[in-house]
């Protein structure tokens, strides 16, 4: 649907807005890239390292490190070239197109990650068996595409209806998604409390089979020819070297992207640290944490759902004001948890925080740029965002290798790290002067 068409469905009731075959196929890749980023990311890669090395108390500190340093790593290749996703969209009006490439390489790379850590191998790299080094690369390529593939399925947003229908279509789609994570939950019936591995390629075969509607049914609208500029590589970058120097012109904008670079931190983090986290701090067992997870996951879908209807009457930026309250609670249980029922409240408290921020920050990114720069500053947030996914597991990372030797302390005061990392964000959320005159 072209921009310009998006005043047609206007006065559409929410029943045609869900039924809408652009925007459930559209939400339906996010019911299968978060089939990855809950499977691979969050639960069976961190599982699989944990137990391929964590055989003792400091090697689990260890593992951690790792798991930590490849989620920043992968983020830190997005932060390169996130900037020129942005210019690409706005200089083409190709999304879809990018999505199909991205998306498809990221699932070859998680299909290659199941047949490498079957790979039997006695060569080494500096201890690391060259079948974990193949597993380990593979998850960075396979989640620096996934994550790439997000800077053009958020910008195909602004096509799909109009701004005031923008919360509920955000939230909708992010209520798909994690249905994706309830679904490709099940996966842990084939896998069991072992052998991990054995969870990638399932969950490739499932990342490809729910991107197919938005494959085959929604469709590009490309800036003819003679609108386009020839963009080199480099070249790409002069749009967002100016796009800075024009900082006073859009300064709501940047303030925000600073204020999500800090609340991202935490998100991105724990995302990343919360199955080792769990099973080696708190003692739950894989099994424990697959039905934790499956609540956290429910409360991820009813916080976005919910805060889509809150975003609307209240604003996206009192929205997100909320969620960042409520993250800093949630991390404030999970660091002093010392029994299962405190992290009970912290995982679903964190999953309602975790769906809302996506949905309010979408929303609030679309008030806050001009349309015809809409493509670039989703390349600039998916780029302060990914930045803080450099900056969060790396000192987390870090400060598990620095304290290895003090057992369970050391990730806890890793994870402490992110409350601070979430304070600031709010604080500087708050300094924002949005275009409706919001300062609170």
């Amino acid at each position: 649907m072209k921009r310009g068409s998006a005043v047609d469905t206007q006065h559409r009731s929410q029943f045609a807005l869900y039924l809408s075959l652009p925007i459930l196929s559209w939400a339906f890749y996010d019911f299968a890239n978060t089939i990855f980023s809950s499977n691979i990311n969050t639960i069976f890669f961190p599982f699989y390292m944990d137990e391929v090395l964590g055989t003792n108390e400091v090697m689990q500190q260890v593992a951690s490190t790792f798991i930590s340093y490849a989620n920043a790593i992968a983020s830190f290749l997005l932060v390169v070239f996130s900037p020129l996703f942005g210019v690409w969209i706005d200089n083409t009006g190709y999304k879809k197109r990018f999505i199909v490439w991205f998306a498809s390489i990221s699932i070859f790379f998680t299909f290659m990650m199941g047949i490498f850590a079957n790979l039997q191998t006695t060569t080494n790299f500096s201890g690391v068996s060259l079948s974990l080094f193949l597993v380990v690369a593979s998850f960075v390529i396979a989640k620096f595409f996934f994550n790439s593939s997000l800077v053009f399925y958020d910008s195909m947003m602004a096509d799909l209806g109009t701004k005031e229908e923008m919360p509920l279509i955000s939230g909708y789609g992010v209520a798909i998604g994690y249905l994706g994570t309830i679904f490709g939950l099940l996966v842990y019936l084939y896998v069991g409390n072992s052998d991990f591995h054995r969870a990638f390629i399932p969950t490739a075969i499932l990342y490809l089979l729910f991107s197919l509607p938005l494959f085959f049914i929604n469709k590009d609208t490309p800036f003819p020819k003679t609108q386009r500029k020839s963009i080199k590589f480099l070249e790409g970058y002069r749009e967002i070297i100016q796009t800075f120097k024009d900082m006073k012109q859009y300064k709501a904008i940047f303030t925000f992207m600073i204020a999500y670079f800090f609340l991202n931190d935490a998100i991105a983090t724990t995302i990343a640290m919360m199955a080792v986290y769990a099973t080696t701090i708190v003692g739950f067992t894989s099994g424990q944490f697959i039905v934790l997870y499956l609540v956290s996951t429910v409360s991820t879908i009813i916080g976005s759902l919910a805060f889509g209807y809150i975003t609307k009457a209240i604003g996206a930026k009192r929205a997100i004001t909320l969620v960042a309250f409520l993250m800093i609670v949630a991390l404030a249980f999970a660091v002093f948890a010392t029994a299962q029922w405190m992290f009970w409240i912290a995982g679903s408290m964190f999953g309602i925080s975790l769906g809302s921020m996506w949905v309010t920050s979408r929303t609030y990114i679309i008030e806050l740029s001009p349309d015809e720069k809409r493509g670039q500053f989703f390349g600039l947030f998916a780029f302060s965002g990914k930045v803080s996914s450099i900056i969060g597991p790396a000192v987390y990372g870090t400060v598990t290798l620095w304290m290895k030797d003090y057992g369970t302390l050391a990730s806890r005061v890793a994870l402490s790290t992110l409350i601070v990392m979430t304070v600031i964000g709010l604080f500087v959320h708050l300094k924002v002067h949005d275009k409706n005159g919001n300062s609170k």
